[in-house]
């Protein structure tokens, strides 16, 4: 009797196994084939890019008189860049006469005082130029900007960020492409101010770039949907209100507002040899709300615009694009359950074998080499002659993304469930050298128990990695270092800023921040 009742309970555990394994391999397979199609995706645009890289857009006619135009300047707590900004704004050459600056401030602090001055000035010297101060963030920079239009005088609006450094010809080369009447909005290229200020500011240069340069050089030379990027590009006045003006429901109203125009039809120009420069967070945890915010937003305009992008009369190749361009950050939440399903389970011998066969080749095909392929184009194409060097970050860009992907997932889930949060501004502190330090900023850097989360996930990727090398699965340890590498630099990073002491360990040289 007691082994009958034995040998039946090892048969339920048996049974208990061989389902559990089911359901893993299923959802192990599903999660590797939503990686493989967005890692396909990558491909296709690659394909677009080198197709359509030397088809430059060209203006359609040239103005005889230059039109008005109003440039916006939506700023929040910007005190260490303000001013930059405001320098670089008036050294635009456009005719004073056809040119209107609204400082559009939404500040709590002392950048409003310093703004204030500067505009003063700069009134004094001609310049149309005026200061809009609200104490009510409501729509916060989305509200900002639809406030300005009550006072715009300006057909068409330049848009610039903070930390944004305009060329002083930008207006003069964007706004002849303007000609064309089913022109809407204009967008140039980001560069980098602070690039090689650390390992973390090469990274974001690599990962924009990609951006930057091969997606939105692919989709509009190609005719597909591509989006404004919030900043550095001009805007048709007509087009913004056609499309049913800057709406706050979104944390991405760049984005909202550019797909709302082009399923109106209007049409989009990227310049990509065009750059305006930009100053990069240096900060992990500002980097990470950055991201939080660009994640969240996307997925909140996939969930209120898709429906309307399947529903209009468009090629199908274009809904197809549209598709995986707004649902992409779908990609962190797969990549999240991809290091749920990882486990250290597989032995040495036959299951070592299929472990390479069925997990470690297959995410290497599916997630790495078309994000090294991707990146490997896009610095050949922005730097010939040191793109090999600038592969030498490749890793570390790659484990940066995994490193992300619990703080951009809780963004997806936030947004999926409804989720309403602040526009959360990115701190910027005027840093353009490794000389400088941001030590000594007023601006706190925010706290979550998110770090910790990922410190436990490093801690069991090095768990995992451990258990690699002892059962002799060498194929599985670059892999397992991303994983565990990864979470820890984004981990080890978020929480020495809380700490001023160690917010820039590496840095013998602490000059004050420029105000």
């Amino acid at each position: 009797m007691i082994p009958r009742l034995i040998g039946r309970k090892r048969q339920i555990i048996t049974m208990q196994e061989g389902l559990g394994n089911t359901i893993w391999t299923f959802c192990y397979f599903v999660v590797l084939f939503g990686l493989s199609l967005y890692g396909l995706h990558r491909y296709v645009i690659v394909y677009l890019f080198l197709k359509n890289r030397k088809n430059p857009p060209k203006p359609l006619a040239q103005f005889t008189e230059l039109p008005f135009v109003t440039v916006q300047l939506p700023i929040f707590n910007e005190l260490y860049v303000v001013e930059r900004l405001l320098k670089s704004v008036a050294e635009l050459e456009y005719p004073k006469d056809r040119l209107q600056v609204q400082v559009l401030d939404d500040s709590t602090d002392e950048t409003t005082a310093i703004a204030a001055a500067r505009v003063v000035e700069l009134k004094a010297l001609g310049l149309d130029i005026e200061l809009i101060h609200r104490t009510d963030r409501t729509g916060f920079k989305a509200g900002a900007l639809e406030n300005g239009l009550k006072s715009c005088k300006g057909e068409f609006i330049l848009i610039l960020d903070a930390d944004f450094v305009p060329t002083s010809d930008m207006v003069l080369k964007t706004i002849h492409y303007f000609t064309d009447p089913v022109v809407g909005m204009i967008q140039t290229r980001w560069g980098h101010l602070n690039r090689t200020y650390s390992i973390l500011t090469r990274v974001q240069a690599m990962f924009l770039d990609g951006h930057l340069l091969l997606e939105q050089t692919a989709r509009s030379r190609s005719g597909r949907f591509f989006n404004f990027n919030g900043t550095a590009g001009l805007w048709r006045r007509s087009c913004i209100a056609d499309a049913g003006g800057w709406q706050h429901d979104t944390l991405t109203e760049d984005l909202d507002l550019s797909y709302r125009a082009q399923l109106k039809g209007w049409k989009f120009v990227f310049m990509a040899d065009l750059v305006t420069p930009a100053e990069l967070p240096v900060d992990m945890n500002g980097f990470k709300s950055q991201q939080h915010r660009w994640t969240k937003g996307s997925i909140q305009t996939c969930m209120k615009l898709l429906p309307s992008v399947w529903r209009a009369e468009l090629p199908l190749l274009i809904k197809l694009e549209a598709t995986a361009h707004l649902t992409s950050n779908y990609a962190y939440l797969l990549l999240f359950f991809l290091c749920i399903l990882l486990h250290p389970s597989a032995g040495g011998g036959t299951h070592s074998f299929w472990r390479t066969f069925l997990v470690d080749i297959p995410i290497f095909v599916s997630a790495s080499l078309p994000a090294a392929v991707f990146y490997i184009c896009t610095q050949r194409e922005l730097h010939p002659k040191t793109w090999i060097r600038d592969l030498l970050l490749l890793p570390a860009l790659i484990g940066l993304g995994i490193g992300l992907a619990i703080n951009n997932s809780r963004a997806v889930i936030e947004a999926m469930l409804g989720h309403q949060s602040e526009f959360t501004r990115t701190p910027k502190y005027g840093i353009h050298s490794t000389s400088q330090s941001w030590k000594r900023s007023q601006y706190s850097p925010l706290k979550s128990m998110l770090p910790f989360v990922e410190f436990g996930f490093a801690a069991y990727f090095s768990y995992f990695l451990f258990f690699a090398i002892c059962q002799q699965q060498w194929l599985s340890i670059p892999f397992l270092m991303l994983f565990a590498g990864g979470f820890g630099y984004v981990a080890l990073c978020s929480i020495a800023q809380w700490f001023p002491q160690l917010r820039n360990p590496w840095r013998a040289a602490e000059a004050p921040l420029p105000l």
